[in-house]
């Protein structure tokens, strides 16, 4: 008996771009589906990087280390550290991206090993690495990452989700970014991209991260059973000592 799959799904989800799309939802009356996909994806990017937090992915892997960049840039902006260290071994479109964003932005973007670090440069607000590297070798950047910490230089890094099934996640590593593209979960190729990104960061950095953030909030009501279940969409704003929910979750008896 030969199986296949019902031209319903097929045509509405398979083959349906607004499925795979990098671009957030706007309206989240009428988009709850992908909010609650999107969700599940979030959760999982935890899970595999072991972060406190991810964004509902950016456009691809070049973006996000752009963004991861800024992100450095901004948390030092008040020690006025503008030097920003890409190694090597990152892939050749994110060196060049970020090269592109840091021009306006008066940043000294810099291609070096990262094992040559001077410490003592006040400037060096950030670093960006990566594992598995541009030519597949594996890298344990807990050392490094411990000394960017004392120094107060915030550690990205890029990884690929499949090898953080496996492997030590760059979160247990000390990465307090970390990024890829999300290719690896069965995404058309579309000759050579671009693919949804990947972006997650340690709870000191969610005021800063890029992008929008799909979350929860349960407000509970007299009854313990719930009747049905209703989003509304709230601010993407995150305020200080508040929860963050975009899409808030209601009880109704």
């Amino acid at each position: 008996m030969s199986q296949g799959t019902p031209p319903v799904i097929l045509r509405n989800v398979i083959e349906n771009p607004a499925w795979y799309t990098p671009y957030t939802p706007f309206q989240a009356e009428i988009s709850q589906g992908r909010l609650e996909s999107l969700l599940k994806f979030q959760s999982m990017i935890i899970d595999l990087t072991a972060m406190d937090l991810a964004n509902a992915s950016l456009l691809d892997q070049a973006t996000a280390c752009a963004e991861a960049m800024y992100l450095a840039f901004h948390h030092g902006r008040k020690e006025r550290m503008t030097f920003f260290l890409l190694s090597r071994d990152v892939f050749p479109s994110c060196v060049e991206m970020a090269k592109t964003r840091a021009e306006p932005l008066k940043i000294k973007a810099v291609v070096g090993d990262p094992n040559l670090i001077d410490w003592s440069d006040s400037s060096l607000c950030g670093i960006l690495v990566q594992t598995p590297d541009a030519v597949g070798m594996l890298h344990d950047f807990t050392t490094l990452f411990e000394k960017a910490k004392q120094h107060g230089v915030v550690s990205c890094c890029g990884t690929d989700l499949m090898a953080s099934v496996l492997l030590k996640p760059p979160g247990e590593m000390g990465a307090d970014v970390v990024l890829g593209s999300a290719q690896r979960f069965g995404a058309p190729l579309g000759f050579g991209g671009p693919h949804a990104a990947f972006f997650a960061v340690n709870e000191e950095f969610k005021r800063l991260i890029p992008g929008r953030v799909i979350g929860i909030k349960v407000k509970t009501r007299r009854v313990v059973r719930p009747y049905a279940w209703r989003y509304r969409r709230g601010s993407n704003v995150l305020r200080r000592n508040a929860p963050h929910p975009i899409f808030v979750l209601r009880k109704r008896s």
